[in-house]
Formats: structure tokens, sequence, C-alpha cells
């Protein structure tokens, strides 16, 4: 049984894992950069709080430039990567060395890391997470905390899909998701690659539109025009990956083809009501705008960005990603604030309306 854990980055998603994971027995240990954290959790414990009963964690944490001390500690099973999309190169590896040479390495994280983590670690090694629906957030030391009013397993969703880079149904892969069962609903899958870009379509569709309007989902959710750009941004992130040929699952409440066609009126509508009813839920902020907000790099690069590439690939064109791509990057350099307004900056910018007919979104 997969016993020890490494779990490197310890932020939102890091630490709510690893929380966790400590509490059903496991003997976690978590490397992170940011001191009063790592303080926090020593002294503390970590406290764990979200659509379930509140309990206090006590994994073991270490600031990442103590990471030699693991060295002379027992090998780990297995390894977390947590850290954001563009720090995978350097934290593979790191995590690689204390590890058992039996053990495996997870890409727990968004957009499409798990080929830099094979090229790192070797793809005997390496194994994909796709973690869909889970909104987490760490704003104070030793708090992490996870949005929502119940487990999405009681909807009948499984938030974790654990997978083999060729599609094997491996028994590490069956191992890992009845570790993770306990947290909220887990299973294998045959398909990473298509569970993979499903989940960049939420990613792509919501984390950029909260960034550059300083706005939360349910705000998102009340106003047309946000939600024709998340529409938008979705359905050139369907088209890019269905004409890549990724078997792409429903994501959204629709299938990847609907989402493709939105601009049809029959799909318009729909889709339009379907993030309409969002407006009286939780107004979360996502992982890009926390970055925003915190002033830190965005993975807009690796989300987004890594859409357009593809898109350029097949010369399909994808005016919105690109806008919002500039967008971001324009905020990362420090020539606009996060306002409202940017949204229709970002829809201009990108032509038409998705759906012309409309004369009130051409207002």
């Amino acid at each position: 049984m997969t016993r020890r854990l490494l779990v490197v980055g310890g932020g939102a998603v890091g630490s709510y894992l690893a929380g966790w994971l400590s509490r059903e027995g496991r003997d976690v240990t978590i490397l992170d950069t940011w001191p009063e954290h790592v303080d926090a959790v020593n002294e503390r414990g970590l406290r764990v709080s979200g659509p379930h009963r509140t309990f206090v964690a006590r994994p073991a944490m270490l600031n990442l430039n103590e990471a030699q001390r693991l060295a002379r500690q027992e090998p780990f099973d297995a390894a977390f990567i947590c850290v954001k999309s563009f720090d995978t190169a350097w934290a593979a590896p790191l995590a690689s060395r204390f590890i058992a040479r039996d053990g495996y390495l997870v890409s727990a994280q968004n957009c499409w890391n798990d080929p830099a983590l094979a090229a790192a670690v070797g793809v005997e090694r390496a194994v994909g997470l796709v973690m869909s629906s889970i909104q987490v957030a760490l704003w104070e030391p030793g708090n992490v905390a996870r949005g929502g009013k119940q487990r999405r397993r009681d909807a009948g969703y499984d938030v974790f899909r654990a997978g083999e880079h060729d599609g094997r149904i491996s028994r590490r892969i069956r191992e890992l998701a009845a570790m993770l069962d306990p947290i909220d609903g887990a299973r294998v899958t045959d398909n990473l690659w298509g569970e993979r870009w499903a989940k960049l379509c939420q990613n792509c569709m919501g984390n950029p539109v909260t960034a550059v309007s300083a706005m939360g989902v349910s705000q998102l959710a009340a106003d047309p025009r946000a939600r024709e750009l998340q529409m938008r941004l979705a359905a050139e992130s369907a088209r890019v990956g269905l004409a890549i040929g990724y078997r792409i699952p429903d994501f959204a409440g629709f299938s990847a083809e609907v989402w493709a066609d939105a601009a049809s009126p029959q799909h318009y509508e729909a889709i339009d009501a379907a993030l309409s009813a969002r407006k009286d839920g939780d107004n979360w902020r996502p992982s890009m705008a926390q970055d925003a907000e915190k002033r830190r790099p965005t993975e807009i690069d690796e989300m987004n960005g890594f859409v357009l590439r593809k898109a350029r690939e097949l010369a399909e064109p994808v005016p919105v990603t690109e806008a919002v791509v500039n967008a971001v990057r324009a905020f990362e350099r420090g020539e606009i604030e996060p306002a409202p307004n940017q949204i229709e900056a970002i829809l201009g910018a990108s032509g038409n309306s998705l759906h012309p007919q409309r004369e009130k979104f051409g207002d």
C-alpha cells in the first residue's frame, strides 16, 4: 500500500490533498516556499474546511530549501506535483530523487503538464490526475478552504480521474483512485488526454475571465456579456480539442460537440440559461483570479495560451482565446488593471458576437 506520500507545492490544491490524505492515515510531507504557511502548519496543524466537517490535519511540512533533509529519510511511495504549471520542469526531478524506485509521481495540476512530467522523470513513473470541478483556496497560513455546499459525489459526479498516459487501467491508478475516494468521488480512466482537455476547456472559459474582470463566478453568471465571453472561450477550446482528435467527455453540463457549436440558436439558449442559473451560487474566485489578486504570475500561457498554440498548428481561428491571452499578459506587465470593463474590451478586440443575431449583444 502507498503509505508515504510527498506533496510538492503546498498551495490550495496541495494543502487540501495533503490534509485529507494525512487525516486518512497516510504519512504525508509537504514541500513549499511560503515560510509563514510552513510555520503555521508545523505549529498548529493544517485546518481544512469545506463541504464536510472541518478538521485539523498534521502533515509534516518543510521549506523547499530544506528538501535535502528528505534524502536521509525512507523513500516515499509516491509524490503529488501540485506546483504551478510553469514550475513542473524543476519540481518533478526534485521530487523524483526522494521516491522509491518502484514509486510514481502524479501531476495534480491544471493545464497540460503530463508530457513535462514524463520528460522529467520518465513516462513509466508519471501518472495523470484530473481534478474536475473542485474549488479550493489558501488565503491565510495554515488554513485551506474548499467552496461549495456539498461534495460532488452527492450529485453522482466524480471529481478525481486517475489515468495512465497509455490508457492502461493499472494497479497503481486503481490504488490512487481508492486513496482519493474519501475526499470526493474518484475513478480511473482510460482516456487521460480527453479528460485533461475537458478540464482545460473548463479552466479556459472561467479562469482568465475572473482574473481580468475582478469578478467572481456568480457575478459572471449574472452578466450576459460575461456569459457570452465564457461561451466563446469554451467553444474555441472545444473545437481545437475535437480537431486534434481527443475523445472529450462532457464538461460544464454539455458535450464538447455542443460547446463547439455554441453559436447555433438551439445550443446558445440552453447554454446561456445554464450559465445564468449559477448567479445564485457562491461568488468563488478560481486559481487565476487568486493569482491576480496576489499579484503572482498566472498560468495563462499554459492554459489559454496552450490552446492558442495548438490552434495555430491547425490553422484554426480562435480570436477570443487570443484576445484573452493578450489581456492577461497585459495585466501581468502592469498595463491594465482587473475591472469588469475588461470583458467588453476583450469581446471588442476579438470581433463579432458569438450569436450576432441577438442585437442585445451588440449594445
